[in-house]
């Protein structure tokens, strides 16, 4: 029988711990010890494998003899509980944006940049991605290998669910209020979301644009190694689970709609749906639940030289549990000692 490998999971009671535990069970993760800490739900009981597990309230003693230590709260407790686990042995795998522009802090998606994670020993710190730069590096990964990618313009239509669990009621709540003809309550949003759309994502900086947006461009250049020129809208949109992406890309290399189908279809990670003759593409509906990210909508941008188009659909909540997971498996399978 091989290592098994003790676990602390940080924001166990939130959406994407929830989804980090499903993955940890269908992957079959090697688990000795498991251990749930969250701010909210202490001594609630939760389940792992179909075994009683009491929720803790985190401290910077939470982590003696624990191997790793999966961070899916926000970025406050990731700051100050990191370098704590990190201390007590635990390697962190940190799912908020606390460390992911951390020049000692590898920024890793295993299905682009696995070697990065070679980085982690400095601080005992791996960040994963937001769900937005994970599934955009995924789709310019491949095509970056053969076509060489000059930039890329990022248009995001986000579920709601990315805004957490809060945001998740007040959709619920408010399309009800909309269907009753009822007056409409903001709480967790600046504005009605229920059939809305919020062009801006979180506070506007000033150059315009939102942190998010920010984020993606400075993540995507450093999980891709390269200086790719970016830029990003984000749009909060009426959907509960489930990212979508328009992207258009510029290549130094032309790049065919025939030559891209073929490219997406054999890299890991993604699925193609792109059948037009039976309008078939990538949707948030049939993207819920699963860890692979959808492309589809490939087309050549036939307003400059070497341009395409794409469109990209991933449950955002599952998509960035699964990378979390990911690292860890390439982490014991690779770099910790057995």
């Amino acid at each position: 029988m091989g290592k098994k490998w003790n676990i602390a999971l940080v924001g166990a009671t939130s959406e994407v711990g929830g989804q980090m535990i499903e993955c940890l069970e269908e992957r079959k993760f090697p688990v000795g010890k498991i251990i749930y800490l969250s701010e909210s739900g202490v001594g609630e009981i939760m389940e792992f494998k179909g075994k009683p597990v009491v929720v803790e309230k985190p401290a910077h003693d939470s982590f003696a003899g624990i191997d790793i230590a999966l961070f899916a709260a926000g970025s406050r407790l990731a700051k100050e509980l990191c370098p704590s686990a990190a201390g007590a042995g635990a390697t962190c795998i940190d799912s908020s944006s606390a460390w992911r522009m951390d020049p000692a802090v590898p920024l890793v998606v295993p299905d682009v940049n696995p070697h990065a994670i070679a980085l982690y020993s400095g601080k005992g710190i791996i960040a994963s991605p937001s769900c937005s730069s994970i599934q955009i590096a995924m789709a310019l990964k491949p095509l970056h290998d053969y076509g060489r990618i000059r930039r890329v313009v990022v248009s995001t239509y986000q579920a709601v669910s990315s805004a957490g669990k809060k945001a998740i009621e007040e959709l619920h709540f408010q399309t009800i209020a909309v269907m009753s003809g009822k007056a409409v309550k903001c709480r967790a949003l600046p504005h009605r979301i229920a059939f809305n759309c919020l062009p801006n994502t979180g506070p506007i900086g000033d150059n315009g644009y939102t942190r998010e947006e920010m984020q993606i461009v400075d993540e995507t250049v450093k999980i891709m190694e390269t200086e790719v020129r970016a830029t990003a809208t984000t749009v909060l949109v009426p959907v509960f689970y489930g990212l979508c992406q328009a992207l258009n890309v510029e290549t130094g290399k032309k790049i065919s709609t025939a030559k891209a189908r073929e490219i997406l279809a054999n890299a890991p990670g993604l699925k193609l749906v792109d059948d037009v003759s039976k309008n078939v593409f990538p949707m948030p509906s049939e993207a819920a639940g699963q860890d692979m990210v959808f492309v589809g909508r490939i087309r050549e941008d036939e307003s400059i030289k070497n341009g395409l188009n794409l469109w990209l659909v991933a449950d955002n909540i599952r998509n960035g549990a699964s990378n979390a997971v990911r690292i860890a498996e390439l982490l014991i399978e690779k770099h910790l000692k057995r």
